[in-house]
């Protein structure tokens, strides 16, 4: 009784551990897509942000590979202790590791750009997209750490919102006069926003459906709009 008591503890301390290591990942993706953002949108030209973009990304590549190592370890030597959280922790390191490539993705798109954006015409295009996200963000890393079903249905309805304006802004796109090299940049970067906001939610979600339906929640909305 007493062993089972003292492996029950200590699966616990690990897991709280794992968790705060994978908030520190969030928080650099979040902090990676406002740096990419800021270079694109806002035409900063800043060195040293470009260069911390790249050395974050390479953090948070190192954090995901360090969790998934400390998982695999913990569940070796104690395989009955805290498996679903375990598991949970192991898939949605990898959605975080994708917001980042995304976020990095965008300050690419800013290289291939043939002139700055004009940001009337932007914002026209993307309607606060920016601001958008970040709560997604906020929401996202509120939900997991805090397991609250609540704020993890409130940004599912945000990513809702986010993947329609960003389909939208590409269908705008597919009829208008934008240049050829306009266009095509304004589509990547609907595009990246939107497949981030699917990891970011497929994360937020990981704390109200069973581990057999990770990153299937959007699904369930299917269904229920069926029935």
């Amino acid at each position: 009784m007493f062993k089972n008591l003292v492996q029950f503890w200590k699966g616990k301390d690990f897991i709280t551990q794992v968790t705060d290591e994978f908030k520190v990942m969030l928080d650099d993706c979040e902090k990676m897509f406002r740096s990419s953002y800021d270079i694109l949108v806002d035409n900063k030209k800043d060195h040293d942000l470009t260069v911390d973009i790249f050395k974050t990304d390479k953090k948070v590549n190192r954090s995901q590979k360090a969790i998934r190592r400390r998982i695999i370890e913990h569940m070796t030597v104690n395989p009955s202790v805290d498996a679903p959280a375990c598991l949970l922790l192991f898939s949605v390191s990898k959605d975080a590791e994708r917001v980042g490539d995304y976020a990095k993705n965008l300050l690419e798109v800013s290289r291939l750009l043939e002139k700055p954006i004009e940001k009337e015409s932007y914002e026209k295009l993307f309607n606060d997209l920016d601001k958008d996200m970040m709560d997604l963000f906020s929401q996202t890393r509120d939900a997991f750490i805090e397991s609250d079903e609540e704020k993890a249905t409130k940004a599912w309805d945000s990513q809702r919102i986010i993947k329609e304006k960003c389909d939208n802004i590409v269908r705008t796109l597919a009829s208008s006069n934008y240049s050829i090299n306009e266009a095509v940049c304004y589509t990547l970067i609907a595009r990246f926003i939107r497949r981030m906001s699917s990891h970011l939610t497929n994360i937020a979600t990981s704390v109200v459906v069973p581990l057999t339906e990770l990153d299937y929640y959007y699904e369930k909305d299917k269904e229920d709009k069926l029935i």
